[in-house]
């Protein structure tokens, strides 16, 4: 979108940015989750909601799906008609993979986690949830799973039009949030980033949303339920904001992760950030005989095995410093600054 265009929309839609723009003020920056009481509306979107993560939320600490329903809540609160394809068992790190031949099953979910079955149901869709998996008969226990990108191309290639008859596809797709956040070198395996990737291959706008391990919770990585609580606000927001901008896409996805922080406290702010380059995660694999056993551990910031970082504003590095990170990626992990100027401009200044 050229300047001439953006400078436009935002002559036309002086109310709405000045109710967001006192609202991110009240939240510590640009793109902020608005007040309770100037709550930014996505009446008559539909938006198709995937991760991967799966949507079963069976585990105990919930990992398997929690940011998934906070996020459909969040969504649909803002006035979003919103419909879940998402895989039917875990599928983190599958990327942009994606099933090419065969049959995918998608099976509606009759009970909800509880807490949140009554959250979508004033919605034109009802807020079905779907899961997705592999072959032609019932999805169960041990069904191989569809991957995010398979829910997405789905959903959007005649899923959607044959559950919730929507003929002409979702006007957004949402993945998310994440079981913790996907910056620098994790970017390339995220099926999160990936669905999302395959839903602007498929000309449709994408938005990513990641929720941040709690770092005090040493001897496993834990995302704390008021993290999902805030991203999932803090995204419909954020994305009721682009929509008033007119800043949907198919030129890149929009990479959303939101730190950790104390339960009452607040982002240091949002920041406008790059892809990082540095190595995150080091895996080690151990033989016994032809089976080898996969760890994985944190990379030190000065190891020589694992590369460092290279850009000015990395996404890791603010995330780790309490910001909200904002980074388009392109199919190929680029961007160019005339494409994402007015998202820039918006995630800097709220312009």
């Amino acid at each position: 979108m050229n300047r001439r265009r953006t400078l436009a929309v935002l002559a036309a839609t002086s109310t709405v940015l000045l109710v967001c723009t006192q609202a991110q003020a009240a939240h510590g920056g640009s793109g902020g989750s608005a007040t309770a009481d100037a709550r930014p509306s996505l009446a008559g979107m539909r938006i198709l909601l995937s991760n991967d993560d799966s949507m079963q939320m069976a585990r105990p600490n919930a990992s398997d799906g929690k940011g998934l329903y906070e996020a459909r809540r969040a969504l649909c609160a803002a006035g979003a008609d919103v419909v879940v394809m998402a895989p039917w068992a875990n599928q983190s790190g599958a990327g942009t993979s994606a099933t090419s031949g065969g049959h995918l099953t998608v099976q509606r979910r009759a009970a909800l986690p509880a807490g949140y079955a009554g959250d979508c149901s004033g919605a034109p869709s009802g807020g079905a949830v779907y899961g997705v998996c592999k072959g032609a008969g019932p999805c169960g226990p041990a069904t191989p799973s569809a991957t995010p990108a398979d829910t997405v191309r789905l959903g959007v290639g005649g899923g959607l039009a044959a559950k919730a008859g929507w003929k002409d596809g979702p006007d957004l797709v949402v993945t998310g949030s994440n079981y913790g956040p996907n910056v620098a070198s994790v970017v390339n395996e995220s099926g999160t980033v990936g669905a999302a990737l395959a839903a602007i291959d498929e000309g449709v706008p994408a938005v990513a949303l990641n929720s941040s391990y709690d770092p005090a919770v040493t001897d496993s990585f834990e995302v704390a339920d008021h993290t999902y609580r805030k991203t999932a606000e803090y995204g419909a927001d954020f994305i009721a904001g682009l929509r008033a901008r007119d800043l949907f896409t198919t030129e890149y996805v929009v990479n959303v992760n939101y730190p950790h922080h104390a339960e009452g406290q607040r982002p240091r702010g949002t920041a406008w950030t790059s892809v990082g380059t540095r190595k995150l995660v080091k895996l080690h694999y151990a033989a016994q005989g032809d089976t080898f056993t996969i760890r994985g551990e944190l990379c030190a910031p000065d190891a020589p095995d694992c590369r460092a970082e290279t850009k000015r504003h990395p996404d890791f590095a603010l995330l780790q410093r309490g910001y909200v990170t904002v980074t388009p990626i392109s199919p190929d992990r680029t961007h160019d600054g005339r494409e994402t100027g007015g998202l820039e401009r918006f995630v800097r200044g709220g312009r």
